[in-house]
């Protein structure tokens, strides 16, 4: 079971047709060879910035299938496969293996409120399950309304082997210090939250899976890269550019801001599906002359 997190790994957008009544697959390869020419190590599919939680289980099997076929054996293909219960994460990180993804991420189970003990139990099922087959923990407590503990990731890091990594969006950079802090020897520690990726990558995490790369990949790029080669001092400035960036973008809250912004720099990445909304035009106007004060066009 060989699999690594590394880099800045998107969390790709899913193209959708007019009033998301269908992923529009024409626009699926376009995207996936936009994000690998930005420098990106891997691609993260049916995450929260790709609509995931809208998409039917069958659209999300032939998303991953369309993303895998584009992307061969170029970067990394992380099925983000968690659902609200077990028997269709199973179903989807099932499928993700044999369609030949690189590694699941499954989103802690979601809506209910859960204690530690049915959360460790509800991975502890799929890992032994999908026995040899790499899994990422996928930790979003501010969506999910569940949360994984370092000491809960740490006892799941501990028990299965299959369980390989976390990308972590908790928004707090004590809880992802604490990760890597006590990590064991080949578990890897990914950021997910791109306001503080240059503090995560100097701290010792091994990448970024990054909504906001949809948009700046090639900035993100530049800054990890800029991190591991110890720059710290144009690393900041890149970060800070970062910063500027998902301030304008509201930082995913309404993802059509997102596509809105791809499409400024050249791809189309279709529309959103409801009940998430498109922009306006003063919106467009708002955002095109927001990203062009920042130099981003």
């Amino acid at each position: 079971m060989r699999f690594k997190l590394n880099g800045i790994i998107p969390a790709m957008v899913t193209p959708f047709t007019k009033d998301g009544e269908q992923v529009d697959y024409a626009k699926v390869g376009p995207v996936v060879e936009r994000l690998i020419g930005f420098g990106a190590k891997g691609l993260f599919v049916c995450g929260t910035t790709g609509e995931g939680f809208l998409l039917t289980p069958e659209e999300r099997e032939g998303l991953l299938e369309e993303v895998i076929e584009t992307a061969g054996k170029r970067v990394s293909i992380i099925a983000q496969t968690g659902a609200a219960e077990y028997w269709t994460t199973l179903q989807l990180t099932e499928h993700a293996a044999k369609a030949g993804a690189s590694a699941a991420g499954i989103i802690t189970p979601f809506f209910y409120r859960y204690d530690d003990e049915a959360i460790y139990n509800y991975y502890a099922k799929i890992a032994t399950a999908m026995k040899g087959f790499p899994i990422v923990l996928y930790n979003l407590p501010g969506n999910a309304g569940n949360f994984l503990s370092p000491a809960l990731t740490m006892r799941l890091a501990n028990d299965f082997d299959n369980i390989v990594g976390v990308k972590d969006s908790s928004g707090d950079m004590s809880h992802l210090s604490m990760l890597l802090t006590r990590a064991p020897k080949g578990f890897q520690v990914c950021n997910g939250c791109d306001p503080f990726g240059f503090q995560s990558f100097v701290a010792g995490a091994c990448g970024a899976v990054s909504g906001t790369a949809n948009v700046c990949g090639d900035l993100y790029v530049k800054l990890f890269d800029l991190v591991q080669a110890g720059n710290l001092k144009a690393a900041w400035k890149a970060q800070m550019k970062l910063v500027e960036l998902c301030d304008v973008l509201q930082y995913g809250r309404n993802l059509a801001l997102f596509k809105e912004a791809m499409r400024l720099r050249g791809i189309d990445p279709g529309y959103v599906r409801p009940p998430m909304r498109e922009l306006t035009k003063d919106e467009k106007k708002k955002l095109e002359a927001a990203l062009r004060a920042a130099n981003l066009l």
